[in-house]
């Protein structure tokens, strides 16, 4: 019997989830649809977004937010214009200063993401912001499917680290 080691498990698992990615922009296919990635490292969220562009047929636009952005909707409309991309993948929220206003003003604008952008947007969070996102703009949270991760919640890494000092 072949076991796989942590780090063969790991390459596998986000191999996994990075095809499911794919798959959910390919199924989107010139429509808008909310995706959310939770990642809480930046570097692994640009390790998960280089792995994601061998896998996906889809041409992946890249929008990174200024620290003082405090409109999404404008920061995406000023970096695109009028162009559609087949995907759109937003990174930097979690170097928002103004975080929670952004958040909160994304949820008002939220019928004009879906009138205006006939493809996927991918905002990728870390488990702070996406707290942010349940509490502050629910009603936008609720658009997104099932928050895809590409690594263990805060709270239960906490708990695992206590777990194992207790044995």
């Amino acid at each position: 019997m072949i076991s796989l080691t942590n780090s063969e498990n790991s390459t596998v698992r986000s191999i996994e989830i990075v095809k499911r990615l794919a798959r959910a922009m390919m199924v989107s296919g010139g429509e808008f649809s909310l995706l959310l990635v939770c990642c809480n490292s930046v570097q692994r969220q640009q390790q998960m977004l280089n792995l994601l562009r061998e896998f996906s047929s889809v041409d992946i636009h890249e929008v990174l937010l200024s620290p003082t952005a405090d409109k999404l909707y404008t920061a995406i409309t000023s970096e695109i214009g009028s162009t559609q991309p087949e995907a759109l993948m937003v990174r930097g929220l979690e170097s928002v200063v103004a975080i929670n206003q952004l958040i909160i003003s994304t949820n008002i604008m939220r019928d004009e993401f879906r009138k205006q952008f006939q493809f996927p947007l991918v905002l990728w969070v870390n488990d702070e912001i996406l707290c942010k996102l349940v509490w502050l703009a629910p009603d936008l949270k609720d658009w997104a499917a099932n928050t895809i991760r590409f690594d263990v919640p805060q709270n239960q890494l906490v708990e695992s680290e206590q777990q194992a000092i207790s044995a």
